[in-house]
């Protein structure tokens, strides 16, 4: 069997998140769908960096399974992106090593997540952006960002949902907050996040830039380890998982999830 890294792009908006589920449409589900028409009806297994919420998009996932196929990886990709939907394309596929492992051995993340900030909605951004009609201090939330840089316990920004074990420390190594005209991009890029961690930060940051709350409040935050101190965690059409990258493999830790 060989083992190949699969990398691929796809407009979440009319599935329900990655992870497969009976009777719903997700992104793993039609991926094992083609996978198992190219292997004449044996199943293949995806294995991926992360899994995403319903809505949400991604530029460059990254994905691996096993094959006792051996192509190209033009063929792959002409293979796989014949049977898929218009919403996914494969944009590479490489053999690995037998010991690659597409989530543990993803060493950083980078999220970005877009709002549009305008008072009159745009019919065509309601996928992809959250349309927010306030104004906004966009310098206070770019102050703000500075805070979350670093290795903190995240407990605060992380969803009460979650059904982690373990340590909710994580370490951003570059969180920032662009304009240009009415699109406000965020930017977060760490070792790992926590479940709805960037939807969370995105949803402060947002109060700070309608004067609700203040950048210096973000340490204080922090340390409380307590949801319930914040408010709404914005909605997912906003939130694209940028890029995957790899490098020397780290320990594998189970507990990692995506926002």
């Amino acid at each position: 069997m060989a083992k190949y890294k699969c990398m691929l792009s796809y407009d979440g908006t009319h599935f329900s998140g990655f992870q497969i589920q009976t009777n719903k449409r997700t992104i793993q589900g039609e991926l094992e769908q083609a996978l198992a028409k190219i292997h004449k009806g044996s199943p293949i297994r995806i294995h991926p960096s992360g899994r995403t919420d319903t809505g949400v998009h991604a530029l460059e996932q990254t994905i691996h399974f096993e094959s006792p196929l051996e192509l190209s990886s033009y063929n792959w990709c002409q293979a796989m992106n014949t049977l898929l939907p218009d919403d996914i394309v494969v944009k590479q596929v490489v053999s690995v090593p037998d010991s690659f492992h597409a989530r543990y051995d993803a060493e950083t993340k980078e999220y970005r997540y877009y709002v549009w900030n305008e008072k009159e909605i745009d019919v065509f951004k309601r996928n992809y952006a959250y349309q927010f009609r306030y104004p906004l201090d966009v310098a206070a939330m770019q102050e703000a960002c500075h805070y979350f840089k670093g290795t903190h316990d995240f407990t605060t920004f992380s969803s009460a949902k979650a059904t982690i074990r373990g340590s909710k420390t994580r370490t951003l190594h570059h969180v920032a907050c662009h304009q240009q005209e009415s699109q406000i991009e965020f930017i977060f890029h760490g070792s790992g996040f926590l479940y709805n961690m960037v939807r969370i930060i995105v949803g402060t940051l947002l109060d700070i830039g309608q004067g609700k709350r203040k950048a210096v409040d973000i340490p204080w935050l922090l340390e409380q380890k307590d949801r319930r101190l914040l408010g709404m965690t914005v909605p997912p059409q906003g939130l694209y998982l940028w890029k995957v990258t790899y490098g020397q493999a780290e320990p594998h830790n189970p507990d990692t999830l995506d926002s």
